[in-house]
């Protein structure tokens, strides 16, 4: 009877100290994922695990220390079940937040990019004309002879076609009017405006102002001052008792948005297949105020843009009464307007993306 009472307390001892050892375990254990996390707790949890081990060892021991030794085993399994949910929620924060490093990402800082100059330029014209009415208008770069010229007033022998060297995809010399080409300026949208806002005995279905932005292209020699691609920006006004003096105050008004409260303009008379009575419009110089200086070529003023009455044959080609409407139309380089913004004095600088020349730009954006 001694000897088994000596054994039984032996046991104690021992399952105690193995509690002990298991608790400090417990406490130092640590896990770098999931995967780590469901080891410790087949470790010690599990229905092999340790602790279910010590749970049926406790059979063993004997009836006065069974509340001791089971409530050191009750400690160590809340503990264990504590400590391992615990890890799993850090395992599970650190996952999360690793999926939002992109690992492709280049170690160097990444570097903001910026609108390119033609870009501001343009969206700051359009937001210019759209304050006074108008609206967006968009077409084809790749166009028909159609829109190009035949209904801008362009007759199929008229010498005004050799005004602009054009890049044919197709060409018919029987029926210049097959010809497909890329547009040589924005008119072909104008164009086509036009022939979808009139009923079918020529009355307006809406009075028709609209900007039409977009890219144009000529077989030109790339130099400093010219591209065989550039950008324009046309606008048309049609509607009753349109006049040249409604056409006065709109790019009067625009030019003082665009380059300064003080800016004067003056009209040069000039010819245009698509426009009678056409004109030139020059702004007065911004840099030396009108008094005379190398960017102005001494002379005060700087030609910006070309504009005029919309031709009466052009209105009936569209298929409005030229004898009830007028209107008035406008076109402009992007290009131009962005070296006298800027003074880019290289029309190539435009197209050679060089990031340290759209650099400069930033402060634009």
């Amino acid at each position: 009877m001694y000897l088994c009472t000596q054994i039984l307390f032996s046991y104690k001892i021992m399952i105690l100290d193995k509690i002990d050892e298991l608790l400090k375990e417990v406490q130092e254990m640590s896990a770098r994922n999931a995967e780590e996390v469901e080891q410790l707790r087949l470790k010690y949890l599990s229905k092999k695990g340790e602790i279910t081990a010590l749970m049926n060892d406790f059979r063993n021991v004997a009836a006065d220390q069974k509340k001791t030794v089971g409530m050191k085993i009750n400690e160590l399994k809340t503990l264990a079940t504590e400590r391992i949910n615990q890890l799993r929620e850090d395992c599970a924060t650190q996952e999360s937040e690793g999926d939002a490093i992109d690992l492709t990402r280049t170690p160097y800082p990444v570097k903001l990019g910026t609108r390119h100059p033609l870009t501001i330029v343009t969206n700051e014209i359009i937001d210019i004309f759209s304050r006074m009415g108008f609206v967006l208008a968009d077409g084809p770069e790749v166009e028909d002879d159609l829109h190009v010229f035949t209904k801008m007033n362009f007759a199929a022998d008229h010498p005004a076609r050799d005004m602009q060297d054009t890049f044919f995809v197709s060409q018919h010399p029987n029926d210049v009017t097959k010809n497909i080409l890329l547009r040589s300026h924005t008119s072909s949208v104008q164009a086509r405006v036009m022939e979808h806002m009139h009923t079918e005995d020529g009355k307006l279905t809406a009075p028709i102002r609209v900007i039409c932005p977009g890219r144009v292209y000529r077989n030109e020699a790339i130099t400093a001052r010219a591209h065989c691609f550039f950008h324009q920006v046309e606008g048309l006004y049609i509607d009753k008792n349109v006049s040249f003096t409604d056409l006065k105050q709109v790019l009067l008004s625009f030019a003082r948005e665009m380059f300064g409260a003080d800016t004067k303009i003056r009209l040069r008379p000039s010819y245009f297949p698509f426009t009678e009575p056409s004109a030139e419009m020059d702004i007065s110089c911004f840099i030396c105020g009108g008094e005379g200086c190398g960017f102005c070529k001494h002379t005060g003023w700087v030609e910006i843009l070309g504009c005029g009455m919309v031709d009466p044959n052009v209105l009936e080609q569209c298929g409005i009464d030229s004898k009830e409407y007028s209107g008035y139309a406008f076109g402009m380089g992007v290009e131009r307007i962005t070296n006298l913004k800027y003074q880019v004095s290289d029309l190539r600088m435009f197209s050679e993306n060089d990031v340290r020349f759209l650099k400069e730009f930033e402060a634009a954006n």
